[in-house]
């Protein structure tokens, strides 16, 4: 039976909340209907916090068939430092060879990259979220100017809701820093994506992440060659439309 809190509530609750707080709330309030969703360095530290609370969190990530061998190592790596199982979840193998017959590996540097995102991990996603109550990521309003800066604590995820059931989004780092995130890291020594040592800060596919130069914005190393200011891949697709 899905859990039907009243979403003012929620947000009473863990508005101006430290991310424990907020977390506490969130695992208090679904118990096994939620799942936290992890990828990149804020989430390493969005898990730790939830460990502590609740060392059985559930855990997922996304596995597109194009992450960075680092990004696999990281996820390992993660794993084995807080033993924890994590379900990868991948795509429809029929889906993505369809695309790719039809159109090839890089279609979306032609296309843009909203139909590959959308078989490799919108999909996968929708699947995932279908079965579950709630789910916590890693989000945080300093990561984008375009489509993150209005991130709330707790909302209502519109984007992979089903006409059955409500789904629940928490967000409990939206107000910290990428300054406070990597404290937190460096002070806990938790393991964190390689990758970030070669300049890359915004971490996604191996073919459409690159390293940003000094002063740029993390969001501007994904999917460079397209718009700057709207650089979603449909996960967190209802940031596009409270942007409007």
């Amino acid at each position: 039976m899905p859990l039907t809190p009243n979403i003012q509530a929620l947000q009473l609750a863990c508005n101006e909340k430290s991310p424990q707080q907020i977390l506490k709330t969130a695992i208090d309030t679904f118990g096994d209907q939620l799942w936290l969703s992890f990828s990149g360095a804020e989430d390493v530290v969005l898990l730790d916090m939830a460990r502590k609370i609740n060392p059985a969190v559930q855990v997922f990530s996304l596995d597109t068939g194009r992450l960075h061998p680092e990004t696999y190592r990281f996820i390992e790596q993660v794993r084995e430092h807080y033993n924890i199982p994590v379900e990868v979840l991948m795509p429809d193998a029929d889906a993505v060879n369809a695309m790719v017959r039809d159109k090839g590996l890089f279609s979306f540097y032609r296309d843009g990259h909203q139909e590959c995102c959308g078989v490799r991990k919108t999909a996968p996603l929708r699947k995932k979220l279908a079965t579950v109550g709630a789910w916590v990521t890693g989000q945080r309003r300093d990561q984008s100017p375009g489509t993150r800066s209005q991130v709330a604590e707790v909302e209502l995820d519109t984007t992979f809701a089903s006409s059955e059931r409500p789904l629940y989004k928490f967000n409990p780092l939206a107000n910290m820093t990428s300054e406070e995130i990597w404290a937190y890291i460096r002070m806990l020594e938790l393991p964190y994506n390689k990758l970030h040592e070669q300049g890359y800060i915004s971490i996604g596919c191996e073919p459409c992440t690159r390293p940003v130069l000094p002063n740029q914005h993390e969001r501007e190393g994904r999917w460079w060659w397209e718009e700057a200011t709207h650089k979603e891949c449909g996960l967190h697709a209802g940031n596009l439309e409270s942007d409007r």
